[in-house]
Order: C-alpha cells, then structure tokens, then sequence
C-alpha cells in the first residue's frame, strides 16, 4: 500500500471507468445496427468455423438487491415457459440464417437465474440448442446456478445435457451483509450444491465473490474467502461491487453509507487476492483467479487470454451471439444487441424477426484501439509487433498514443521497443490506463468506480 498516496494523486479513488468487457462499451451503441445487420452478419459467419452462444434467462424467483443485470421477478412457471417458447423460435431464425458446419466452442446459460427452467424445459431448450449449432470439440457448456434454486432433478437434466462447467454466485458468506443486500445463501447450502454438482462429474467450478459490500471489513473478507476457497473452484471472479441506484431502482435498498469508502475497497481486493495467490491461484487479468491447470491459467501464459461479456476467457471464436432479451452479440463487423425489454423482443421474435434494437458498427480506428485495451485488461502489456503486424497503424502513431498514456500516468509504466507495460504496483489503475486508448466521450455514461 505504499504507493497509496500516488494511486490517490493520479484519481484511482475517484474515477469512474468502464470495465472494458467491450470496445466500444455498450452505451455508446446506437439504432444504426438492426435486424437486417445482424441477419446479414450471421449468415457471413464462415462455413465450418466455430462460435459462441449466450442464452439470457431474465427470470428470478427473487430480485437481489445488489444486482444490476437485466431481470425480472415470478413466482410462477408461465412466464418462464412462455419464455424458453421464444428462444426456440430465435432459434430458428438463427438456423435459417447460419452458414453450414458451424460448431460450438462455448455454450453459456446465464441470466437472471437460468435454473430456475424446470427439467423438461432445461431439456427441451438445450436440444434444441444443439441441434441448431452442435458442439465442437472441445466444447464448453457453461450454466450459472443458484445454490437456492437448484435441486437433484435439474441437475440431472443439465448433466445429460452436456453441461461441464457450472458457474455459481457466492458474493460473500456473511450473514449481516447477505441479509444487506437482500441474498440469503448460506455456506452449507452452497457447499450442497457444489457437492451435487460434482457428483454428476462437472468438476469445473466457476464461483463469483465480490469487495466492496455494505458493512464488509477485511476480517469478514477473509472468512468469506477462505470459505469459498474450502469448495476449491477452478476459476474466481472477484468483482468490485457497483453501487448504481440510478441505474439500478432496487440497488437504492442498500444504505450508502454503509458502504467501505475507495481506500477501503482497494484493501479489500489486496486482502482477498493475497489469499488466493497464497493457495497458489493464478492470476488473470484485473479481477479473476485460476487454478494452475485451469484453461484460463493456460491461455494467459501462451498469450491467449481474451475478454468478453462473461469477463475473461480462453474462447477463441470470433463470434459471439446472444440469444434472449438484452444479450448482446459480437461480430468481427461490430456488436448488436437485443431489445431490453422482455415483451419488445418477444413481439419481434413473433412477429419473425431479429429483435435487435442497437449495436455499433466498427469503424475508423475501433478495432485497433478495441485490441490495445483488450492487450492492457488481459496482459498489461500491448506488444508492438503485434500491433503493427494486425492494424494498420504506424510505429510513429502507435508511440505517440504510448507517451501520451505514460504522461498522464506520471512515466508509472515502462515503455520501450518492445511496447508497453504496466508494472505490477501501478496495476491498480489499470482500467484507467485503459481509459487513455478509449477515443469515445465518456461524460455520457454513469461508469462504476475505477476500483
């Protein structure tokens, strides 16, 4: 912590950043991309290739408090069947539009709370999945479950369905802050669930923790840290907690100021990411962990780690399609997102057409600037012959944008040759530096905090 002073001097605990899990970021997105675009991006997708898929399951059973994604509370099944209904026809406008022999590389089901799908409709959503893209070698298929809604019979239907990595929620274990935020999952509970999920043979473990709840201290910190670490998952997340009660109505449950302050937030990440390097995790970018065996771990040493909606990841594909409500997609064309709103994309899905409502087409310098922040938010470093080999950009224009970011950062990172680097005491900042290389106004958008 001693260069807390520097970190305070250069606006860490004051800036309000992107996560960069896009480039542009999504609110720059506008009406230019539409149902057309995004059609015609599918069916030029490249024959025999690989691609991604996301399914966006809106629905919980309750609404958390502290969360800031796209969902909707029911108490029944109606809505929820009626639901998986309209992914099947997206489906089938996906099947008419996709080039032959595509496969996946990555199937991921997330929400909202997508165990909250009986059995039977679990069953019937991933075939009809599969028989429109089958899974490719290697695949992956990825469900997040919520130890609350989870139960022997669903993850027996998973399990058939070829799902080989789960993916859970922790967000901390502490009574007093579950209870704060309105997520009530206990250890045991947790631990049930990781169990059964284990004795199907999934034995890759994904599990999100996050810093910076109300009433969080680092001895709470480490507990709930120490707790998840006992159910030894292959991949951590560790977030920094968003407070945005504007964007985010049921947020505005949670008091203020109970809240750790900035400098406390940063001593809270130290805190948790020190035990997860002392139980020899890897780690991965600004906010992950892995085991050292784990994909992630790999693709990072051979300079293969990518980022994307989910966060980081070794997928490879080009594509990325969002099936659902609000999913985003990504194309090497651009990004094309989904209405919002449950009922505008069930209309247009019914009405036979792609509800996509924005995206952004890339253009100018985009893709360039995209690859130098994806290379700092992966890396921390951006390698020079990379760059000047894939962009088309110069060694003169490329350096200038290097000693521009440097300056503003008080000569904190190395540059030379080879490129650029962010040395480990500055990578705090990160997402700042990141800033430095993002050509769009940024006042519009209410951004998180820089940690």
């Amino acid at each position: 912590m001693t260069m807390k002073p520097q970190l305070a001097r250069l606006g860490l605990f004051d800036a309000k950043v992107p996560r960069y899990t896009s480039y542009p970021t999504a609110p720059h997105f506008s009406n230019d991309v539409g149902p057309d675009s995004f059609g015609d991006w599918i069916s030029g997708i490249t024959p025999g290739s690989s691609i991604s898929l996301y399914v966006h399951v809106p629905f919980c059973r309750r609404l958390c408090w502290f969360c800031a994604c796209r969902t909707q509370g029911t108490q029944t099944d109606n809505p929820v069947i009626a639901y998986v209904d309209v992914l099947k026809a997206e489906l089938d406008l996906l099947a008419a539009r996709l080039p032959d022999g595509v496969t996946l590389s990555r199937l991921h089901w997330g929400g909202g709370t997508p165990t909250l799908l009986n059995p039977d409709l679990m069953r019937e959503l991933a075939g009809r999945i599969l028989a429109t893209v089958p899974m490719g070698p290697d695949a992956e298929f990825s469900v997040e479950i919520d130890p609350n809604e989870i139960d022997e019979a669903r993850l027996d239907a998973l399990a058939e369905a070829g799902m080989n990595r789960a993916s859970i929620g922790v967000q901390d274990f502490d009574n007093e802050i579950q209870q704060t935020i309105g997520r009530i999952q206990g250890y045991d509970i947790t631990r049930d669930a990781v169990d059964m999920i284990r004795a199907r043979g999934i034995t890759s473990l994904n599990a999100d923790i996050l810093y910076g709840l109300p009433h969080q201290t680092k001895a709470r910190m480490t507990e709930s840290v120490q707790k998840l670490l006992s159910l030894s998952p292959d991949r951590v997340a560790l977030y920094g907690y968003a407070h945005v009660p504007w964007m985010a109505k049921r947020q505005q449950m949670i008091p203020s100021d109970a809240l750790p302050t900035p400098e406390q937030r940063l001593e809270l990440f130290e805190t948790a990411r020190r035990l997860f390097k002392w139980d020899n995790y890897a780690e991965i970018g600004i906010d992950h962990f892995a085991t050292q065996d784990d994909g992630l771990a790999k693709a990072l040493h051979a300079g293969r780690l990518k980022r994307n909606f989910q966060g980081y990841t070794d997928d490879q594909a080009d594509v990325l399609i969002g099936l659902g409500a609000s999913s985003i997609s990504r194309f090497p064309q651009g990004y094309a997102q989904n209405a919002s709103a449950t009922s505008a994309h069930t209309k247009a899905i019914r009405e036979g057409r792609f509800s996509t409502a924005r995206g952004h087409l890339f253009k100018g310098q985009d893709v360039l600037r995209a690859r130098l922040i994806e290379a700092l938010m992966c890396d921390f470093r951006i390698d020079t012959a990379e760059i000047l080999r894939d962009h088309d950009v110069s060694a003169s224009q490329l350096n200038k944008m290097y000693s521009d970011a440097n300056s503003a950062f008080e000569g904190l990172l190395t540059v030379n040759e080879t490129g650029l680097f962010i040395p480990p005491e500055a990578r705090a900042l990160t997402r700042m530096i990141a800033r430095s290389f993002d050509a769009y106004d940024l006042s519009k958008a209410g951004h998180s905090s820089a940690i």
